[in-house]
């Protein structure tokens, strides 16, 4: 039997040379030279008030949820390398229909975007939590933590059932599409590498893993960060203002548009707040239903969920969750606005 192994050269002959690969660095470079040589004209193309308008949104989204983004990845880390699977298991209710309420009341606890939130949902997966269970968090930790309310607080400080509404609103949300994943969803649904169970690391490897786990999910988030902060800047620019002041003159269109526009805005949850309450002329139900929706549904949270678990999980579960959101928050509304 021969043991040649496949880069031995044969009798006479020379070993094969291995491939030329085209690193991400290398594409980076080649990008850079061309700004340098074509400077002049690329000027002149960006110097267009829209394109300018969408580069200053682009910008706004990424610096607002890259923090927030690299607390999660963090979190997530700490979470892979120091945190047993059995000490998650041992703290959750063993009945999943009870731990997913409790995961959404858990994410009081978590000051953070949801940015943050996907990475440290897919880690909660990996150490053998319910999937239904990490969903809710994913949801409630961006909208119910105090950060946020208390933003909400200051941003309609005439309005204090403002703050009550988005809790309730925001906490069904997350507690009934926990509840409708573990009733109607399937694994097949979310890629295999979100769900691989990882090994227990021992004393010596844990900062190791710590540090590894964050850079990976550091680099595979970010890029879908900027696809969905790239995807919020072109709908700004491309959708006219007017039209949301026209639209929203009435409750029921309002609700609709401030849903699309919390959808297409991409705004980080602890400043919405403020965006929502700068909208003047728009009553205080369509507000809420943009609270209430961004947080859990936009662009840029489209694009994490699809690159963190898969476009098959992201195109079921982003439009339930905006149904659900929506309906949620206009029930809340009701009881703490009045219908306002």
């Amino acid at each position: 039997m021969s043991t040649r192994t496949a880069v031995e050269p044969e009798p006479g002959g020379t070993a094969p040379e291995p491939k030329r690969r085209v690193t991400s660095l290398e594409v980076l470079c080649v990008v850079l030279v061309v700004a340098l040589l074509a400077q002049g004209r690329l000027v002149d193309w960006l110097d267009v008030p829209a394109i300018q308008t969408g580069a200053t949104i682009f910008v706004a989204v990424c610096v607002q949820a890259l923090p927030f983004l690299v607390l999660g990845v963090l979190i997530s880390g700490a979470i892979a390398a120091f945190v047993p699977a059995s000490v998650l298991n041992r703290l959750l209710p063993k009945r999943e229909s009870i731990a997913v309420p409790v995961a959404g009341v858990a994410g009081v606890a978590l000051p953070t975007c949801e940015c943050a939130a996907v990475p440290v949902a897919r880690r909660l997966m990996q150490q053998g939590v319910p999937t239904s269970v990490a969903l809710a968090f994913l949801l409630a930790a961006p909208a119910v933590n105090p950060v946020v309310l208390v933003a909400t607080n200051v941003a309609f400080p005439n309005n204090p059932g403002m703050v009550a509404a988005r809790l309730v609103g925001s906490l069904a949300t997350a507690v009934v599409m926990g509840w409708l994943w573990a009733r109607f969803g399937k694994a097949e649904w979310i890629i295999e590498r979100a769900l691989r169970r990882l090994p227990e690391p021992d004393g010596r490897s844990r900062w190791r893993l710590f540090f590894e786990t964050s850079r990976a999910d550091l680099v595979d988030a970010g890029g879908f960060l900027v696809l969905g902060g790239l995807t919020a800047a072109v709908l700004n620019v491309v959708i006219p203002r007017s039209w949301v002041d026209t639209l929203g003159e009435q409750v029921v269109v309002g609700v609709l548009v401030m849903a699309a526009l919390a959808v297409v805005l991409a705004l980080c949850s602890e400043a919405d707040a403020f965006v929502a309450a700068s909208i003047s002329g728009m009553p205080l139900l369509p507000k809420l239903v943009f609270l209430v929706v961004g947080p859990a549904i936009d662009v840029k949270l489209f694009a994490l969920q699809a690159g963190t678990f898969g476009r098959a999980f992201a195109i079921r579960f982003g439009p339930a969750t905006l149904v659900v959101a929506m309906a949620c928050a206009v029930l809340s509304g009701l009881i703490f606005l009045g219908g306002a």
